[in-house]
């Protein structure tokens, strides 16, 4: 049979474009981080479709220095046809026009991730520019949008000798609250594409820091479950099945180890099902039903002969399941939940079918495989007893609470709550200065158990483990129904630690006692963190308690705001609220001095940029003379190339400028730099100094004493310095360090104190996250120290 061509009559058009910009929220969930993020994944999504269908093998995505973004591949190319219905090219439907596609006739794509065909379209409607260049039919053709608007007819710029697309957008800052791609946000999601789409390349590179990554597995989801794995004591081999039936292709791979956390993966179509779905319960089925029925049939010893459930079986468990059907029917535009319910009995058949044929064929793996389920299924009888016990009869009456609870006066939930302190000496401090009618207290004594890398019947032997689920009255289990929310005694559950590392340690070891045990509690908005404060300032009689350093710093330059005048060589003279404003935009200025040399860029080169007398733009060269520009920059100490460069996935030239210095170190700048808020915003702050101040040379007057400062940053340190002079500054760390008056004051009375609200804004980075640094394997623990290992301000050891 001849494969249907993939023309315009493919796109099929079900509505217009209609109040995207008004409503981005509806479309793409959110416009912070995730929102902006999300602008990638539906442009990258088109692109992984055309690999699902067999007709891309290579991707690559560039992030720019001014934080727009270009994804490429090597597909059919987007139809630029007329569309027969609309009378514009097919190119033109698919960019303007929501839920126009290839994706709804179920000939030009079996499957594909972007179900709901809004894509491409959100995402050109939320830039504030869009290029799109599709090569196809031996030609090249380009088309501009601003705003989801055609600027542009579509144009034929020259030849083709490959096929594909390319899509550039920046997001519009008129939109996100937070304009900056994330790279290693992007980069586990492309890594997580490229294993479930084995033999596929995606090459990522981030112009901003010259970081590159490449990613192509031939093993697919089995070096997935492998590099989940790495480092972890592992029983027998991977286990791997595929198959395929009625439209839907199944694919898993699981693996056994001696860990107790069980690390399941679930996919369709790619996308990543956090919540799970039919598919999961599908797997989880056939698990517990192959395990039991080798157990049952098999020649065991007797000790192993035990009626497993799906806990015991699921036991260090690594495994991800990936499935691929035509009409997902997912929860939501965030897709975390697949709801198609004929993938549960589909995948169950197949997963047993594989499973078992496994067994048979491999009796030494299975034995050590039943092995460790039994030994799970010994200690989760262990784990009930436990559980009963802390469960005991009566154990929500007052007389069974952890003896060394302070408990509140009020039996209401709602005007009740608990603040769990690290160690006795601060919870001392918290008994004497609590409000005992609505204020409970439960000390803990030194480090709980990481409850991440114990097993459950390990954990609920734990003292201060079992004091904490006692007093919240909620009961425990490892399934969420074993749990009565609405038996919680107190609304608030405040998490009070003393502000150092091994506070910020117990801090993360109950979060990590929260999310996996308790998530329900969190997602009610139950869980805070309380927020002592980090100082006490104080001169004479006076004192003020202040929660971080950037607060201090306000408070003591408005403080000393009054003894001070500044006077610029301009022949301005600044007092309080003037020379407040002044310093803001000098810090503004250190900060932007600080991010530049994490991108490579060097202070002395920022510096020169800054104070040259225009602002640069893309088209500066088209307009300006490059000798003249090469002849400012080495008088400021800097020879300057102008290297132009054929850009084969955008098809056109890009412009690069190569600083040197004397010393002969070269940094390299494309010239979208110049349009990024690091330089723009930058350099209209250093303008305004400029006009403000003239030269960089200050007269600081202090009580009528005056002296001459060179430099922008030498006025700023003088005038931190002037503002400490005669305060004594108390840098708390532990709570003990407060009397009880001072810390009802400033962290415990309502009316007063300052606490953050636990949320759940990303359960998947949530679940990795807590993986990651809370887990059994080592490695992405120390991946992610040596990654944020530069940007530590304050070390505490």
């Amino acid at each position: 049979m001849s494969e249907k061509k993939y023309t315009a009559e493919s796109i099929t058009v079900l509505e217009g474009l209609a109040a995207v910009r008004k409503r981005p929220a509806m479309y793409i969930g959110s416009t912070d981080i995730r929102g902006l993020h999300h602008l990638v994944y539906e442009v990258i999504d088109n692109s992984i479709d055309e690999a699902m269908a067999g007709h891309c093998d290579k991707i690559k995505v560039t992030l720019h220095m001014d934080n727009s973004c270009t994804v490429s591949d090597n597909g059919r190319g987007i139809p630029v046809d007329m569309h027969p219905k609309e009378g514009v090219p097919a190119l033109q439907v698919v960019m303007t026009t929501l839920h126009a596609g290839g994706k709804f006739d179920n000939d030009s794509y079996k499957v594909s991730g972007g179900l709901h065909g809004v894509g491409v379209s959100c995402v050109n409607a939320l830039a504030e520019f869009m290029e799109s260049t599709v090569k196809r039919d031996g030609m090249t053709y380009r088309m501009k949008f601003e705003r989801g608007v055609p600027v542009t007819e579509l144009e034929e710029i020259g030849p083709a000798h490959s096929t594909g697309t390319t899509q550039r957008f920046r997001p519009d800052e008129e939109i996100f609250e937070v304009n900056q791609f994330d790279f290693e946000t992007l980069k586990k999601r492309f890594k997580e594409l490229a294993y479930l789409n084995s033999g596929l390349e995606i090459e990522f590179k981030d112009e901003r820091t010259d970081e590159r990554e490449v990613f192509k597995f031939e093993g697919g989801i089995r070096k997935y479950v492998a590099d989940i794995n790495a480092g972890v004591n592992t029983i027998g081999d991977i286990i791997y099945g595929e198959g395929e039936a009625e439209n839907i292709m199944l694919e898993f791979a699981i693996q056994y180890s001696m860990a107790y956390k069980e690390n399941t993966y679930t996919f369709a179509n790619n996308i990543r099902t956090i919540e799970g779905g039919t598919h999961l319960a599908g797997f989880k089925t056939a698990l517990t039903r192959a395990i039991n029925n080798y157990v049952t049939n098999a020649d065991l010893p007797k000790k192993l002969i035990k009626k497993l459930t799906g806990d015991d079986v699921r036991e260090g468990l690594t495994a991800v399941i990936s499935v691929k059907l035509p009409d997902p029917q997912f929860e939501g535009q965030t897709k975390t939940k697949l709801g198609n319910s004929e993938a549960a009995g589909l995948v169950a058949a197949l997963v047993y079918e594989k499973l078992n044929t496994f067994f048979e064929e491999n009796p030494k793996e299975a034995r050590l495989i039943i092995e460790k389920v039994v030994d799970a299924a010994r200690a989760r009888e262990a784990a009930r007893k436990a559980r009963d016990l802390v469960r005991r009869k009566g154990a929500l009456s007052d007389n069974s609470l952890p003896g060394k609870l302070a408990d509140c006066q009020s039996k209401n939930p709602e005007d009740s709550e608990i603040f769990i302190v690290e160690g006795d000496s601060a919870g001392g401090s918290a008994k004497q200065g609590r409000d005992p009618k609505h204020q409970a207290i439960l000390p803990l004594r030194g480090k709980i158990l990481n409850v991440e890398k114990t097993r459950f019947d390990k954990m609920l032997s734990n003292k201060e483990v079992r004091a904490m689920i006692t007093a919240l009255g909620i009961g425990i289990g490892q399934e969420e129904d074993e749990k009565d929310y609405d038996k919680l005694r107190y609304h608030k559950v405040v998490i009070m630690t003393d502000a150092d590392v091994d506070g910020s340690h117990i801090r993360t070891l109950l979060l990590t006692f929260f999310f996996r045990q308790y998530q329900e509690l969190i997602e009610r908005g139950y869980l805070y963190i309380a927020q002592p404060p980090l100082f006490r300032a104080h001169k004479g009689k006076f004192e003020r308690f202040i929660t971080d350093e950037g607060e201090l710093h306000s408070f003591l330059l408005e403080k000393a705001g009054d003894d001070l005048k500044l006077e610029t060589k301009s022949g301005k003279t600044l007092v309080g609220d003037e020379l407040m404003a002044l310093v803001d935009n000098i810090r503004f200025m250190r900060k932007k001095f600080g991010e530049c040399e994490t991108m490579g860029i060097t202070t002395e080169l920022y510096r020169v940029l800054m104070n040259y007398p225009e602002r640069i733009q893309y088209s500066h060269f088209e307009t300006h003379d490059p000798e003249a520009f090469r002849k400012d920059m080495e008088e400021a100490g800097f020879k300057v190339e102008i290297v132009v460069e054929h850009d084969d996935e955008l098809e056109k030239d890009r412009t690069y400028l190569v600083f040197e210095n004397g010393n002969g170190a070269r940094t390299r700048l494309a010239m979208e730099f110049f349009y990024s808020k690091l330089y723009k915003l930058g350099y209209q702050t250093y303008r305004n100094l400029l006009e403000q101040c003239g030269e960089m040379v200050f007269n600081l007057e202090v009580k009528d004493e005056p002296r001459e400062i060179q430099g922008m940053f030498d006025l700023y340190e003088a005038i931190i310095d002037e503002a400490h002079r005669g305060w004594q500054i108390q840098r708390y760390k532990g709570l003990g360090e407060m009397n009880p008056e001072q810390l009802w004051e400033t962290t415990m009375n309502p009316e007063n104190r300052s606490m953050l609200q636990v949320t759940i804004e990303d359960a998947a980075a949530a679940n990795d996250i807590f993986m990651d640094l809370m887990g059994d394997n080592v490695e992405p623990r120390r991946d992610f120290i040596e990654r944020n290992a530069l940007m530590v301000q304050e070390l505490d050891i």
